[in-house]
């Protein structure tokens, strides 16, 4: 068996290093048009360069997303625009409509396209046609069971790649191609610009009582009727495998870096460890579980892998996420080997006295209380209090830049 690539996102430069430092074999980014993140702070030609520079320099590929439903005023500079990323030497692009297709294959013929989930791939006729059309990997999408994946991989050219998500938010739409932003909000989902109407909570109004509302469940507080849980595979390694999946993509370009660097590097830990040892894999299950659940994470779901869903699926009575781990610190330069000591730049609120964990990029995280702690100007102090203070702190073992710090926020209740 092949080993399979691990995708991850990437919503600006910091998030695209940590994914490649903690372990994705590729990473999807956006550039600042024709993307289906328009609210992440994406990348401009030149951080994209640097970012493809990084990736590739750590043995990773970068793919760009011009997955938009596009208007007739989208195509206006859409060439100009894939020839400058195929310079700078990105690696494929993720599209999902014909037209945007057209001009790829005319502006950088000898670019890789991915055919991006938006655009419904739910079977192996479709599949097929985007291959004779010039597609190498097909991102199929998460309305499929197993057997149906395993289908379209044995009616498939043995050269086409299907890539599936495998963990983060669901949309409550089909494959993401939702009008719900776009009448609610006046904002296109598909055009990147979706303001999640999906997390909003609902009641039913009669239409003589204005004022008077009615929760659809029996709770007085509403309901959160579109509201999916999370996809969470992590479990369910072999059984991707084997059904001819071979990039496992993880959702969540709007994430946190903690986000980012947490979910990917149990992922990575879990595929390589199956690699080298099923029965291995098969005992650590509760720590890639465990791990991935210190990112902020809605309740988990299987999606649509094994049944239908049925209203298990959906969350009716939130729309926060479950939140075990503050995200409190990035190391900033190595630690000094003589003193200990590493600059680190403060993202939510820690003190003299917390315990927190530091995780690597690379090995076991460990956990240490945290005993001195000084200022830029060297001034000691006993909390960090603002937002992204850098800080002088004494570590028990060797840190290096992109190790986070994180902090256990339910022991501290």
């Amino acid at each position: 068996m092949n080993k399979p690539e691990l995708l991850a996102p990437a919503g600006d430069l910091e998030k695209l290093k940590i994914a490649v430092l903690y372990g994705a074999d590729a990473v999807y980014i956006g550039g600042e048009a024709y993307g289906l993140r328009a609210k992440a702070k994406n990348f401009g030609l030149d951080t994209m360069a640097e970012g493809i520079r990084f990736a590739h320099d750590h043995g990773a590929k970068v793919y760009i997303t011009a997955n938009i439903f596009a208007h007739n005023a989208d195509f206006e500079g859409m060439a100009e625009y894939f020839k400058a990323v195929e310079k700078i030497g990105a690696d494929a692009l993720i599209i999902s409509d014909l037209g945007v297709f057209s001009v790829a294959k005319e502006a950088v013929p000898n670019m890789e396209i991915h055919v991006s989930t938006q655009a419904n791939n739910t079977n192996y006729m479709s599949a097929s046609m985007w291959y004779k059309l010039g597609a190498k990997r097909v991102v199929i999408a998460r309305e499929l069971s197993f057997p149906e994946v395993k289908q379209i991989r044995e009616n498939i050219p043995e050269d086409m790649d299907i890539e599936a998500f495998v963990h983060g938010a669901m949309c409550i739409s089909y494959s993401g191609r939702c009008l719900l932003s776009n009448y609610l909000s006046g904002r296109d989902a598909n055009k990147g610009a979706c303001s999640h109407p999906c997390r909003w909570k609902y009641h039913l109004v009669e239409e003589t009582r204005p004022g008077e509302y009615m929760p659809i469940e029996e709770n007085e507080r509403g309901t959160y009727i579109y509201n999916s849980k999370d996809l969470c595979m992590i479990e369910h390694i072999p059984d991707i495998l084997e059904s001819g999946i071979m990039s496992l993509k993880i959702e969540g370009r709007m994430k946190t870096p903690f986000y980012v660097g947490t979910v990917v590097k149990a992922y990575r830990q879990a595929i390589d460890d199956y690699m080298t040892s099923p029965d291995l894999y098969r005992e650590k299950l509760p720590q890639y579980l465990e791990e991935v659940s210190k990112a902020s994470h809605r309740d988990y779901t299987e999606g649509f892998y094994y049944e239908k869903p049925d209203g298990n699926q959906q969350i009716y009575n939130s729309n926060t996420y479950i939140r075990g781990f503050d995200f409190v610190g990035m190391v900033q330069e190595d630690s000094n080997s003589e003193t200990g000591i590493a600059i680190v730049e403060q993202r939510n609120k820690f003190s003299v006295g917390d315990t927190i964990e530091v995780m690597p990029a690379k090995g076991n995280a460990f956990t240490m209380k945290v005993s001195k702690m000084w200022d830029e100007k060297g001034n000691a102090v006993e909390s960090a209090p603002h937002p992204q203070q850098i800080l002088q702190i004494l570590f028990e073992k060797p840190v290096k830049k992109f190790d986070m710090l994180r902090k256990n926020v339910l022991d501290a209740k």
